[in-house]
């Protein structure tokens, strides 16, 4: 269940791998290190135009699995928007 790893704490080790892996993964692709903050930010500034989303709690995330990289965006709603219905 390789989508539940992430969750799981890890040592401080294998966090710094991690981290080193996706910097490296990055500079391979010509993106700047911080690329998936950036993009959780210009995210959160499109989607604070609608109420229906919870832009606080959207996460990027770009990793490698399977020797692909691959970018995973959580964009939750906000229960403020289920009112609307």
């Amino acid at each position: 269940m390789a989508i539940f790893d992430y969750f799981r704490k890890g040592s401080s080790s294998d966090t710094a791998k991690e981290r080193l892996t996706m910097v490296l993964s990055y500079e391979r692709q010509g993106l700047p290190p911080n690329f998936a903050e950036l993009l959780q930010k210009d995210i959160a500034s499109v989607f604070s135009k609608y109420h229906q989303f919870d832009v606080k709690n959207i996460e990027v995330l770009i990793r490698k699995v399977n020797n692909a990289d691959e970018l995973m965006i959580s964009i939750p709603l906000s229960r403020k928007g289920k009112e609307l219905h």
